[in-house]
């Protein structure tokens, strides 16, 4: 009897994994991909969640757009009212009868909303302290700071993932062009030496390598910054690769989103002058990860540009 108990239980587990499929077939998945990729994509560059994490949570949550919630109220995160809700409403049963559930306009506002839910909710910060390609943390925080009841929910967001290769989409080269419904970037004119953005901040945020970032002033700190910019210190340190404690200066570039992965078309490589800048130096000035400058030369971790040095600065 305790043999067959023990089966069963696995049974009932592995079709609790399997689950996720049974909801919708697989084109419908697909479908839903193709259809929402995009908006995932300007979600995470807007808020820094993961298009990875965004899609499978949207797959799972909706059943791949097919769910009540999603068809009538928009909603395709299973996000509930909460107390700080002012919009629209819809009852259904959940982990308790007749619970109370957000109405959106539209998908893109149901995407741009689980953004905000994550990114403003205190439970969620440590999340913001992760690799946005690493979801696997990221599907197991969720799990930890309480977004789903069911125990089996990374393992499911992470299948999810790694079956349809959504973490393509948290990579810079897997932009994807589908029309959706967020609002389109504002417009940017060309400067000599990189690209003015008006945005209602105190100072202009410019562009390099297609990467916002803004000139440091005297006083500035990376903290401050962050502040300022509705970003947590750990992400601003990574964006930047800098460590807690590192002093900024007047003239110091500060990335508020993630440097790419190579460097802007047309500057394939740049060679090392006589003024001391270290790597880490070269990586701020052209908006390449300082991971990626060291993968595209074969470089060590203590590596010292010297004058005349080629530095390789896309593949």
């Amino acid at each position: 009897m305790f043999v067959y108990s023990k089966i069963v239980k696995r049974i009932v587990v592995l079709m609790c994994l399997l689950g996720v499929f049974l909801a919708a077939t697989p084109g419908q998945y697909k479908e839903y991909i193709d259809k929402y990729a995009s908006v995932a994509v300007s979600e995470m560059h807007r808020s820094g969640v993961p298009a990875s994490i965004t899609l499978a949570q949207g797959l799972l949550e909706s059943a791949a757009g097919t769910s009540t919630l999603a068809t009538k109220a928009n909603n395709h995160f299973g996000i509930k009212c909460h107390s700080d809700w002012k919009g629209k409403k819809t009852y259904k049963d959940d982990d308790k009868a007749n619970e109370c559930f957000r109405v959106y306009s539209n998908a893109s506002a149901s995407f741009r909303d689980h953004s905000d839910f994550l990114r403003f909710q205190d439970r969620y910060k440590s999340l913001f302290d992760l690799e946005p390609t690493d979801y696997k943390s990221w599907a197991k925080g969720l799990k930890k700071a309480g977004y789903a009841t069911d125990r089996l929910y990374a393992d499911k967001l992470i299948k999810l993932i790694e079956d349809y290769e959504l973490y393509r989409y948290d990579s810079d080269e897997e932009i994807p062009q589908t029309p959706h419904e967020i609002e389109k970037p504002v417009e940017v004119r060309q400067t000599k030496t990189s690209e003015r953005i008006s945005f209602s901040l105190s100072r202009d945020i410019y562009q390099i390598n297609g990467v916002p970032c803004v000139y440091a002033v005297e006083g500035d700190t990376y903290e401050s910054l962050a502040v300022t910019y509705g970003l947590f210190e750990g992400e601003i340190l990574r964006f930047n690769d800098a460590s807690s404690g590192d002093v900024l200066h007047g003239g110091d570039i500060v990335y508020l989103q993630l440097k790419k992965k190579k460097g802007a078309k047309g500057l394939e490589k740049y060679i090392a002058g006589d003024g001391g800048e270290t790597l880490r130096d070269i990586s701020q000035r052209f908006g390449v990860r300082l991971a990626s400058l060291r993968r595209f030369n074969r470089l060590p971790d203590d590596y010292v540009p010297l004058e005349g040095d080629t530095i390789i600065l896309r593949r």
